[in-house]
């Protein structure tokens, strides 16, 4: 196993090896398949229905007062904190969702679409730890965030910052969700998600945002601009702090990512099916929900259905289950017209193997399964304790390759080639000719930290290895980093608010 601290000869040598950063410009491309079918029509229909049972039945524990009452008002059944639910109660609901919708960005240019054709890759978030090769796994401080977030400004592929993608423990609880946002705000000029834990928390990334682009909370309310990730509480459980955050969401005409974390065997059914059937009647109260407080408000479908290690109860990512579920509740989104999120995820330990494979399987499960969002596309580590910097680099790899993937195959006159197939006649090659010459700097995919030196090339260069490779890579971008421009005005406004705010106590820890 290699040491996870390179030598300094060997990190000059990977530097000497990658140079100048070279990647695809920012930019969102249509999926050119169509979404992988794991089960029939009648299976989808079938798991809907079930669903449907489970609510209309048992129902759901909803903590929240306000929650419950818009439900009541609804016409749903109210015996002290569980919520029974008329089939014909979810199904109206979910007429008033958008099959589309745009994200607003602090640069025009980087504005997001999602639905129909088009998908979005976001920047992993929420973890405690941070980890790189240099010093290892660490509680996370604000000043490595805010070069995480420097990454992810510069990585073209990754079209949306996560939510923080580590906790700055540093900072106190009370208000490090305002630092947080600060840094989001001003480090990037790409669309960011916010935290929705609780109302105050969720209100205050929300006057942050309205305040970024000059506007006021109202002013948002028709401009969806944050994306806030709900996850219900497995098995039939949604708690009060996420109650909040989806119900401030939604008033100010913000979208909310309705994700059960129904894992296999632990919080849900052993089977996928039964664990499918609770993840989409959690996920379907989330969703009407939303439509409840605004309807016609965007909301997503979000899908996270995997399995455990039986022998310990550990979760486990990037599964077969979990790349099956993915594509299963792609199909089970479309059946209710909602659009779809998944995610990039792995149970590794290390920036190794098993987490390029996982993360992989991950990826397919997604792309395949016709995910609008994949969340935590890049930089998951630990099963979602950790945010490496050399994964962020790895991931980031994997995302263009995937995007190259999906790149439609161009057959045209001058794409046939038929004059250079007759230019070259049998026993030749193709290096030197014009049809060749013309197109070869572009011809094929060029990495971005894969090495396609032979073997001796390689050991006379160092032999150096992936991970050393992204380390590198990762610290040379902290030194390319130009801020985005952004108005006095604007940042003296955000910063006084932070600073009110902070005055304030900030957010109760709910």
């Amino acid at each position: 196993m290699t040491d996870a601290t390179p030598s300094p000869r060997r990190t000059r040598r990977a530097a000497r090896q990658i140079g100048a950063l070279d990647q695809p410009p920012f930019g969102q491309q249509p999926r050119t398949y169509d979404p992988v079918r794991v089960i029939s029509d009648d299976q989808v229909a079938q798991i809907h229905e079930a669903a449907l049972s489970v609510l209309r039945d048992i129902g759901m524990r909803v903590l929240e007062p306000g929650a419950r009452e818009r439900f009541r008002q609804a016409g749903a059944l109210i015996e002290d904190e569980t919520v029974r639910f008329p089939p014909g109660l979810i199904e109206e609901t979910l007429k008033t969702v958008p099959a589309h919708f745009t994200l607003r960005a602090r640069n025009p240019a980087r504005n997001l679409r999602l639905g129909g054709g088009d998908h979005i890759f976001a920047s992993v978030g929420g973890p405690a730890y941070v980890m790189d090769n240099d010093r290892g796994r660490r509680d996370g401080t604000f000043a490595e965030m805010c070069d995480f977030l420097k990454l992810v400004q510069q990585i073209n592929v990754l079209h949306q910052e996560g939510g923080g993608p580590f906790e700055p423990l540093d900072l106190p609880a009370h208000t490090r969700h305002l630092d947080i946002c600060l840094a989001q705000i001003t480090i990037l000029d790409k669309n960011w998600q916010t935290q929705t834990l609780g109302r105050q928390r969720t209100m205050d990334g929300i006057e942050m945002a309205a305040l970024s682009l000059d506007t006021t909370p109202d002013g948002l309310t028709g401009v969806p601009t944050l994306l806030g990730i709900i996850n219900t509480n497995s098995p039939l459980q949604l708690d009060i702090p996420m109650g909040e955050g989806l119900i401030t969401m939604a008033e100010h005409g913000q979208v909310n990512v309705i994700t059960p974390f129904t894992l296999a065997g632990a919080m849900s059914p052993v089977t996928l099916a039964g664990a499918l059937t609770l993840q989409h009647a959690e996920a379907m109260v989330g969703i009407a929900l939303t439509q409840l407080v605004r309807p016609g408000v965007p909301v997503m479908y979000g899908g996270f259905t995997s399995n455990v290690d039986m022998r310990s109860g550990a979760p486990a990512f990037g599964t077969p289950e979990y790349t099956r579920a993915a594509q299963a509740s792609g199909q089970l989104a479309r059946h209710i017209g909602v659009p779809f999120r998944s995610s990039n995820v792995c149970a590794a330990n290390a920036v190794d193997a098993q987490a390029a494979y996982e993360s992989q399987m991950s990826l397919w499960g997604a792309l395949m399964g016709g995910a609008h969002l994949v969340n935590h596309a890049a930089g998951w580590l630990h099963g979602g304790l950790t945010a490496s910097f050399e994964k962020l680099i790895l991931d980031a790899e994997m995302l263009q390759m995937m995007a190259e993937y999906f790149r439609p195959i161009e057959v045209s006159p001058a794409t046939l080639a038929l004059d250079a197939i007759a230019e070259v006649g049998p026993g030749g090659h193709f290096f030197g000719t014009s049809h060749t010459m013309e197109r070869y700097e572009r011809a094929f995919y060029r990495p971005l930290v894969s090495n396609w030196d032979n073997h001796p090339q390689w050991l006379e260069r160092g032999a150096v290895e992936t991970r050393e490779r992204a380390n590198t890579l990762w610290k040379q971008m902290l030194g390319d980093y130009e801020a985005p421009p952004m108005d006095l005005g604007t940042l003296e406004a955000l910063n006084s608010f932070v600073d009110r705010r902070k005055a304030e106590g900030g957010a109760p820890m709910n």
